[in-house]
């Protein structure tokens, strides 16, 4: 008995060592270099790794290195220090809400990704879907071309083809977010999901750096011909969040 509480505690330990040094590290780290890093067997290795990745404790990106999985993102969305960008979004996405009636949505960068960390349901009852917890690439949504075409995020190495409508061309996808910085707001019709259309534009912080997008996406009989209605409407809302943020009125208690 003592033996094996013995190996197993050595395995937790084990384990737990590997998560700290992928979560602590600058960038990813491959598997020659988590087994150097270990200085366990290969196989021991590979075996915590494989079951740290089921756990979602740890993912490997798109070139197989491994990184923070999915359950510290959970985490970071639920325990947030954009919280208070949360209370100050509120306002605005209710009158996005009020004004398009759609599924309203904020999201910010997390790593290489971007993560919804608000939403007001849409007022239809075909539409409405809690995306705060789904993870959807940044290339296939308007809130992640957001955050591309302003330099909140890099282009993906990989860009996976969800639908026939995704767009996977680098070069073409550049092109795309040049015009969203033309125009000032991005979309999407059919690229994530056949038969869904996504709005969304940039919101500025104190820096005048992009920290957020604000979008709204829903069936494409009810948006696919309001993309540039909505679109400006987005723009209108966000730059008065932006001038809240800016001025620092958005302080509690503030009007």
């Amino acid at each position: 008995m003592t033996t094996s509480t013995s190996t197993g505690t050595q395995a937790i330990d084990r384990a737990v060592s590997l998560v700290a040094t992928v979560v602590k590290a600058d960038e990813p780290l491959t598997f020659p270099e988590l087994h150097a890093e270990g200085g366990l067997a290969k196989s021991t290795t590979s075996r915590l790794l494989a079951a740290l990745e089921r756990t979602e404790l740890l993912e490997r990106n798109d070139d197989g290195a491994y990184v923070a999985g999915p359950l510290f993102w959970l985490y970071a969305i639920r325990h947030d220090p954009w919280d208070e960008l949360v209370r100050i979004a509120g306002p605005t996405m209710e009158q996005i809400g009020d004004d398009t009636r759609e599924t309203v949505n904020l999201s910010v960068t997390r790593g290489d990704r971007v993560v919804q960390v608000a939403q007001v349901d849409s007022t239809y009852m075909l539409g409405t879907k809690d995306w705060t917890e789904a993870d959807v690439p940044v290339h296939a949504s308007a809130l992640g071309k957001v955050m591309l075409a302003y330099g909140a995020l890099d282009l993906p190495g990989r860009l996976e083809q969800l639908t026939p409508n995704t767009v996977t061309d680098p070069a073409e996808l550049r092109r795309e977010l040049a015009a969203v910085q033309r125009d000032g707001w991005a979309s999407t019709i059919d690229e994530l999901e056949i038969g869904l259309t996504g709005v969304a534009v940039p919101v500025y912080g104190v820096d005048g750096q992009v920290v957020a997008a604000l979008g709204v996406s829903g069936p494409n009989t009810r948006l696919e011909e309001r993309v540039d209605e909505v679109g400006r409407q987005l723009d209108e809302r966000a730059q008065q969040l932006s001038g809240l943020l800016r001025r620092g009125t958005h302080k509690r208690g503030a009007a």
